[in-house]
């Protein structure tokens, strides 16, 4: 099967010259994620459960609870990486597309592109859509 270039004027198939003559790109761009890994996706599926309160710092009462018991209950996880896909995730599971900007620089910040947060907020928006809809046949 032969590429034509119809982005050029006068296109046609390239001499056979030009191909072997082209040097190689010497540093080739870094590819860009375009999807999440297992882990990731299960984040993305455990934040579904999530209220949006567990966005918010530990309350006066739990602050309280700890203080005169002791207990040492950490919610956030471990990586920032994956904690700021988790704020992302659990504000689009309860507010689809409306997320706040400061889940979103957070989440390029973490590394993710751009291409990821689209596929995410889809997923998340069709998982929401379907979440309504209920078949008893």
């Amino acid at each position: 099967m032969a590429f034509l270039d119809f982005t050029q004027p006068m296109a046609g198939p390239a001499p056979l010259a030009a191909v072997t003559a082209t040097p190689a790109p010497a540093d080739p761009a870094p590819a860009i994620a375009t999807g999440f890994t297992a882990q990731e996706w299960q984040i993305v599926a455990l934040a579904r459960t999530d209220g949006l309160r567990s966005l918010n710092g530990p309350g006066r009462f739990v602050r309280l609870r700890r203080w005169i018991f002791g207990e040492e209950t950490n919610l956030t996880l471990a990586s920032e990486r994956l904690e700021a896909l988790r704020r992302l995730a659990v504000e689009a599971w309860h507010r689809g597309y409306a997320v706040s900007l400061s889940a979103l620089a957070a989440f390029r910040a973490a590394g993710f592109s751009t291409a990821q947060l689209e596929l995410l907020l889809a997923t998340i928006s069709a998982g929401r859509h379907a979440r309504g809809r209920r078949s008893f046949a």
